[in-house]
């Protein structure tokens, strides 16, 4: 399986790069400024989202307050039409799989790209080291 990073030049996006590389999973990467998701792209990411586009757009950016931004006024149609004119406005990056979605950088989450019997090599490998620690 091959992720995708979709991210800005930030030092989250470079973290998750970076984590991705050292643990040699395949990923491609997409700049959302210079290459926007389209809105059925966006539809896609939402489709894996737990709490819809609360999850990915940035409450926090200059772009959402600048367009003073409600978003119980408009339909999920012209907001994906405005993020796709604002990538911006989405947190990054935003990291998918077939299966899964992580959005933002975060050590512990994004262990889900592991292949699982990587992640159980690691864990056996930590009881091990920990046991010794309890033990000695």
């Amino acid at each position: 399986m091959i992720a995708t990073i979709y991210g800005a030049a930030c030092s989250s996006t470079r973290k998750a790069r970076q984590w991705f590389a050292k643990n040699e999973i395949p990923y491609v990467e997409r700049n959302i400024l210079r290459d926007p998701l389209t809105v059925s792209e966006l539809q896609g990411i939402l489709r894996m989202t737990v709490e819809g586009t609360d999850e990915i757009i940035s409450t926090r950016s200059k772009i959402y307050k600048d367009l003073n931004l409600n978003l119980d006024d408009l339909s999920l149609q012209v907001l994906l039409e405005i993020i796709h004119n604002y990538p911006r406005l989405l947190r990054s990056p935003i990291i998918i799989d077939e299966k899964r979605l992580q959005v933002g950088y975060h050590e512990d989450d994004i262990r889900q790209f592991l292949p699982r019997k990587t992640r159980e090599y690691q864990w056996l490998k930590w009881r091990v080291n920990n046991l010794r620690l309890i033990e000695g």
